[in-house]
């Protein structure tokens, strides 16, 4: 028992201890730990991950432009039509008796307005029927008509001679004329309708080709169509496919 030699045990918490004091010191000194290998770099806030792909942007412009056109077709169009109805001038025609007072709306001063609105909702619609240059045509053709029944209404404002022809039918004096004429605000609330078809033109024309088609979802792929399993003769074990075969005019017996 002399002969053995006491081997001091190691003492982890000195290690530890000493680990941590080292630690503590590099600190002081500004000096930052290594990181460990293989870790990837944090991604920076400018990184081209962060940036926003620009295919989203397009699409919610595109769709920005597609609803504010159709709006301010639709909406342009029907102001034209209902405002087109209303009564655009008033007068009196001088008679024998007195003075007969007459009335003339938007369609006996001009039908133009309302024509043109139609063509317009047409163009509204075919705009999505068509793609290419086909699309640009009916876009400018929309445009055109809106601008068509701004002008129109614009100059039926001070437009008399559809009171005087009334005056005429009235009296039955060809040579009758219309006294005291006044204009109402329908003719400009046709003229603005007018406007709001020509800026749906303007967006057609400038955001068109971006819009969806409609007669797309009907067209055919390329990939061709599934064929049908051959039918097979029926089973003789099951008889009730030899009813079915019977009730469909089918030979049971005959196989191919």
């Amino acid at each position: 028992m002399d002969d053995v030699s006491a081997v001091p045990v190691p003492q982890p918490r000195a290690r530890t201890a000493a680990s941590a004091s080292a630690s503590a010191s590099a600190s002081a000194s500004g000096a930052a730990p290594d990181a460990p290998s293989g870790s990837a770099p944090d991604a920076t806030p400018g990184s081209v991950s962060d940036v926003p792909s620009g295919s989203a942007s397009d699409s919610t412009g595109s769709r920005r432009s597609l609803a504010a056109g159709l709006l301010l077709g639709a909406v342009g169009a029907t102001v034209v039509l209902l405002a087109s109805g209303q009564v655009w001038a008033e007068g009196r025609a001088a008679t024998g008796g007195g003075a007969l007072p007459l009335t003339a709306d938007g369609q006996d001063v001009t039908g133009t307005p309302a024509a043109l609105a139609i063509v317009g909702l047409a163009a509204l619609v075919a705009v999505f029927a068509v793609r290419g240059a086909g699309r640009r045509v009916v876009a400018a053709l929309l445009a055109l008509s809106g601008l068509g029944a701004a002008l129109s209404a614009w100059a039926g404002a001070s437009d008399s001679t559809a009171l005087d022809e009334e005056a005429a039918r009235t009296t039955g004096d060809a040579a009758a004329t219309i006294d005291a004429l006044t204009h109402t605000a329908w003719p400009y609330v046709t003229a603005a309708g007018g406007l709001l078809i020509l800026l749906a033109g303007v967006l057609a024309l400038r955001f068109g080709s971006r819009w969806p088609t409609m007669s797309g979802r009907y067209e055919r792929d390329g990939t061709p169509r599934p064929r049908k399993a051959p039918r097979t003769a029926p089973d003789p074990d099951r008889p009730e496919e030899l009813w079915k075969a019977l009730d469909r005019g089918e030979d049971p017996t005959h196989e191919g």
